[in-house]
């Protein structure tokens, strides 16, 4: 899909804001298909008692345990939570814990296309957290109970025999590649080929998160890996070089043949790259105080698809992932972001003389 050239605004001009909300009151009206890995995050709270007589550890009196949807989930949740509708096509096992994942799926989540599987064990990720009673409640350990992961590739083919009905009337597809072997550059091959079989007018982004695998997804619209993903794919180390960001982030950009390219950055902000166009460092929305980036990716890429469903050129998708991202870090476990709270954001942060150039460019886009 041929996204609008991006519109870097000069700072002070009233006509970013006004666009920005638009594109977010144009949220409602958008359908995103989120195909990926289902994941079960469990948040178990306690308050700190004591230091356990039998080890040097902590003794927690428990308070509550709750568990929600993560991964693709957390993504689909996420477009919910902002005001569009979302249609989710992913693996759960015939478990309690695939049950109360599937139950807290927001009700703008379609859920409808998630396969229920016998012999399958639904991933969950529990996390202890532990604080006093009147401080905040921190992670102090994380325990996995894995799936079975790599799923065999008959497991993908079944899944994508699934996706015709699903893709039908979408206006964005985000692909959420946690690992598990459901989402492959194939699956995605034929997401495309299926997509590009559709008569509309207006084609369909396709958003790829993959976590290890990045450089096999070739010509999509974008992606959003964070800095620690691109070091690893890459096999270097930016260390706050934007020297070698800037290189990572046009090698990115070639290899992997897509339009954009968003490179997260946790307390340091994004940065947007482009082919031909100068890249752009969106610094972080609120403070860098960070209260917890569980599912923060997710957040990203479902602002994205939304933004750029909704006809955002890359850069305004970039500038609302990252009011988003700046939101829900500052929440405790895997949260959204509404909405209202993203258009309250816009409103109360307009200034974009902080933004950082990497070089030196001509104005783009329309004004109009």
């Amino acid at each position: 899909m041929l996204i609008a050239r991006s519109v870097h605004p000069l700072a002070g001009e009233a006509e970013r804001k006004e666009r920005l909300l638009g594109l977010i009151d144009g949220f409602s009206s958008r359908r995103v298909l989120v195909v990926g890995d289902l994941i079960a995050d469990q948040f178990i709270y306690g308050e700190v008692a004591r230091v356990s007589r039998e080890a040097p550890v902590l003794i927690l009196n428990y308070s509550a345990t709750e568990m929600v949807a993560g991964g693709a989930g957390n993504a689909a949740n996420n477009v919910a939570a902002l005001g569009g509708r979302a249609r989710l096509v992913g693996l759960v096992g015939a478990d309690p814990e695939g049950r109360r994942l599937l139950a807290s799926l927001r009700a703008g989540v379609d859920g409808r296309h998630v396969v229920r599987a016998r012999g399958y064990r639904t991933p969950v990720k529990t996390r202890i957290l532990a604080g006093g009673v009147h401080s905040a409640k921190q992670q102090i350990v994380r325990i996995d109970r894995e799936a079975g992961w790599p799923l065999g590739s008959s497991v993908s083919r079944a899944l994508a025999s699934r996706l015709g009905p699903a893709l039908d009337a979408c206006d964005a597809v985000l692909l959420s590649d946690y690992g598990s072997g459901l989402v492959t550059p194939a699956l995605a091959d034929i997401v495309r080929r299926r997509l590009a079989q559709r008569s509309r007018r207006r084609p369909v982004p396709v958003l790829v998160d993959s976590r290890y695998r990045l450089l096999d997804y070739r010509g999509f619209t974008t992606c959003t890996p964070n800095e620690s993903e691109v070091e690893a794919v890459l096999g270097i180390h930016v260390n706050d070089d934007e020297t070698v960001l800037e290189q990572a982030g046009r090698l990115l950009l070639e290899r992997t043949a897509m339009q954009a390219v968003l490179v997260t950055r946790g307390s340091r902000g994004m940065a947007l790259f482009e082919p031909k166009q100068p890249t752009v460092h969106v610094p972080i929305f609120g403070s860098d105080e960070v209260a917890d980036v569980t599912g923060a990716g997710d957040t990203v890429i479902a602002t994205c698809g939304l933004a750029l469903a909704a006809g955002a050129s890359f850069y305004e998708a970039a500038r609302l992932a990252n009011y988003a991202a700046g939101l829900v870090v500052m929440k405790r476990g895997t949260a959204t972001v509404s909405a209202r709270e993203l258009a309250d954001a816009v409103t109360s942060d307009h200034d974009t003389t902080i933004e950082n150039w990497s070089q030196e460019g001509p104005p783009q886009g329309r004004r109009s």
